[in-house]
C-alpha cells in the first residue's frame, strides 16, 4: 500500500507548505492554508486505454530557423466570442471563462456549443442531461453536433473523447473534477491543478480546444490556485448585472491576440443575443434636451464605441463635498475638477460632484476627458448639450486639450450613427479632411467653454 502523503495549501493563493501555519506569506491572508491528502500513483498520462507512444526529444533549434506560420482558427460563428478570442479557437488551446453565479456562463458555453458547426462534447458536473436538454430547446432545439457528458471523474471523460474523438471540448465547470490521482476532494487546490494539468496534456497533444468554466470568488477572482490563470492560453470574463439584460465578455489574458477587445451580449428568453452595434445600449434614446449629459468616442480594442457621460453638480449639503465616478476614475474625476477650477476659473470645490457612465461598463480611455468636463460644465451651468456633438480628446494639466490615437476611427463612427458634430484637439492629425461630419478643433479648456455656452 502506498504511504498517504498529506501536505499544506494556501486556499486562496495556492501556495504549498510543508507544515501549517496561521498566515500565507505569498498573499498575506490568514487561515487560509488547509491540509490536503495527496497520493500520487506512477501513471500520469491522459490516455487510460492504451499506452502512450514514447515522445520524441526536444532540441533546441536557433530562432533563424524556426518557420512561423499564422494559427489556425476553428470559428465558432459567434461574431463577439470571436472579437475576443482574437478570430477564433485556436487548435490545442485552453480558455477558461470565469463569472459570478447566474451570470450565464454555461447559457453562453452551452450556446456556443450547439452552434458550432464541429463535434462538440460537452461535459456538465453540475447539471443533470434533462436540465441541460431543457435550456437547449429554448436555444438552439435542431442541433446535432453537441454531445452531452454528464461526469466529474477525468479517467471517465477521456474514455469517452477517445471513442468519440471530438473537435472542440467544453468543462462545466473545473472546480468539479476530480482526478484518481489526487485524494483530496474536488474543487480543492490540489485537485484543480491536477486536472487541468491533464486536460492541458490533452489538448496540446490531440490539438483539441478546451473550454473551461470557472467559479469565482467573492472578490471576483477566479476560484483556485493563481497557478490555474498561468496554466491556460486564455483567460475571458463574463461580466454583468443579473438585474439588468446586458453582459460583457472580456479578455484577461489572450496568448493568441489583444486583451483590449469587448464582446455585448444582451439576455432574453432564447439565450444570448449578439449585440453588434453596441451604441445601441450605451446612449439613451430620449428627446428631452436634458443638462449634464454628453457622449464621448471611445475605443475598445478595434472597436469604437459612443458613450453617454451622465454628470449631476449640486451644492454639497454637509459641508463636506462628495465626489463620486461609476465607470470611471475617480482620482481622474478629481484631476479634471481642479483643471476645470485653476484654468476655466468654475468653483466647483464646495459642490457635489456624480459621474456615471451608462451601460455599466468602465472605461479608462483618456479620450474622454472632454466629454467629462463638457457634462460637468452642462450640469453646472444647467444648459443642455446638443445632442448631435460627440467629444474626442484628452484634457492637460495646463488646461490644453491634447489629441488622442486613432481620432478617424473615431470620427467615422461618429458620422456613421449620424452625429453632426464632433470635438476635437486643435493638434489632431487626421488623414482624410472631406468628412460629413462638423469637426470643431479646439486647443483649450476656455475654448471648449465659450464655444458650448458662448
Amino acid at each position: 500500500m502506498a504511504k498517504v502523503k498529506t501536505t499544506f495549501y494556501c486556499q486562496n493563493c495556492g501556495a504549498q507548505y510543508a507544515k501549517w501555519q496561521g498566515q500565507c506569506n505569498s498573499c498575506k491572508q490568514w487561515n487560509t492554508i488547509a491540509e490536503e491528502v495527496v497520493q500520487k500513483t506512477d501513471a500520469k498520462d491522459w490516455k487510460q486505454a492504451e499506452v502512450a507512444p514514447a515522445k520524441r526529444i526536444a532540441r533546441p533549434l536557433p530562432i533563424k530557423d524556426i518557420v512561423s506560420t499564422a494559427e489556425i482558427r476553428l470559428k465558432t460563428s459567434n461574431q463577439e466570442l470571436d472579437r475576443v478570442l482574437g478570430g477564433g479557437l485556436v487548435p490545442g488551446s485552453l480558455t477558461l471563462l470565469g463569472g459570478e453565479p447566474g451570470i450565464g456562463k454555461s447559457t453562453l458555453m452551452l450556446q456556443i456549443a450547439l452552434g458550432l458547426p464541429y463535434q462538440t462534447l460537452y461535459v456538465s458536473g453540475e447539471e443533470s442531461a434533462q436540465q441541460i436538454k431543457m435550456r437547449a430547446d429554448r436555444i438552439n432545439p435542431h442541433a446535432e453536433n453537441c454531445l452531452i457528458l454528464t461526469e466529474t471523474k477525468t479517467q471517465n471523460i477521456f474514455r469517452q473523447i477517445q471513442e468519440l474523438d471530438p473537435d472542440i471540448v467544453v468543462i462545466d465547470s473545473i472546480q468539479t473534477l476530480h482526478s484518481d490521482y489526487i485524494e483530496s476532494s474536488a474543487g480543492s487546490i490540489s485537485q484543480i491543478r491536477e486536472t487541468t494539468g491533464e486536460l492541458i496534456k490533452f489538448a496540446k497533444e490531440t490539438a483539441t480546444p478546451v473550454i473551461l468554466i470557472g467559479h469565482i470568488t467573492k472578490d471576483g477572482t477566479i476560484a483556485g490556485p493563481k497557478i490555474l490563470e498561468h496554466m491556460v492560453d486564455t483567460v475571458l470574463q463574463f461580466e454583468g448585472d443579473r438585474n439588468h439584460v446586458y453582459r460583457i465578455l472580456r479578455a484577461h489574458k489572450n496568448r493568441f491576440g489583444s486583451t483590449n477587445e469587448l464582446g455585448i451580449y444582451e439576455m432574453q428568453g432564447g439565450g444570448l443575443r449578439e449585440v453588434s452595434n453596441p451604441s445601441e445600449i450605451l446612449i439613451s434614446k430620449n428627446d428631452e434636451d436634458l443638462s449634464g449629459t454628453a457622449i464621448a468616442a471611445t475605443l475598445e480594442g478595434m472597436r469604437p464605441l459612443m458613450i453617454e457621460i451622465q454628470a449631476l453638480v449640486s451644492t454639497a449639503v454637509y459641508g463636506t463635498p462628495q465626489r463620486s465616478a461609476t465607470g470611471y476614475n475617480a482620482k481622474r474625476l478629481n484631476m479634471l475638477l481642479a483643471v476645470l477650477e485653476k484654468r476655466a476659473g468654475f468653483r466647483l470645490g464646495a459642490k457635489d460632484v456624480f459621474l456615471n457612465i451608462t451601460g455599466g461598463i468602465s472605461v479608462d480611455d483618456p479620450a474622454i476627458d472632454l466629454a467629462v468636463i463638457s457634462a460637468i460644465l452642462s450640469s453646472n451651468e444647467d444648459i443642455s448639450i446638443a445632442k448631435d456633438l460627440c467629444f474626442a480628446a484628452e484634457v492637460g494639466l495646463a488646461g490644453e486639450i491634447r489629441p488622442v490615437t486613432r481620432a478617424d476611427q473615431r470620427i467615422l463612427e461618429a458620422e456613421k450613427l449620424g452625429f453632426g458634430t464632433i470635438m476635437i484637439s486643435k493638434y489632431c492629425k487626421i488623414p482624410k479632411q472631406d468628412h460629413a461630419i462638423q469637426i470643431v478643433r479646439v486647443s483649450k479648456v476656455t475654448d471648449v467653454v465659450e464655444w458650448l455656452f458662448g
